[in-house]
């Protein structure tokens, strides 16, 4: 069984838990993971389905608390 948490692993498994953010597809209806980039500038993914990029940037004076959105 995996420990709570243990989900947040980086792809690779190698650097420790990498920060994502949920996202709800609904382009498609499906879920998926977009992750932080390596300049920590901006999250950055796919739909998992139809292959549509997303790009969410950082704000730097803070943002949100939610880590699960809806894209259409």
């Amino acid at each position: 069984m995996a420990e709570r948490g243990a989900d947040t692993q980086a792809p690779g498994g190698k650097g420790g838990p990498k920060p994502f953010l949920g996202i709800l597809f609904r382009c498609c209806d499906v879920y998926g993971r977009i992750y932080r980039t390596q300049a920590g500038d901006a999250y950055q993914g796919r739909c998992p389905k139809c292959l549509r990029p997303l790009r969410i940037r950082v704000d730097p004076d803070g943002g949100v608390d939610a880590r699960f959105f809806e894209v259409r």
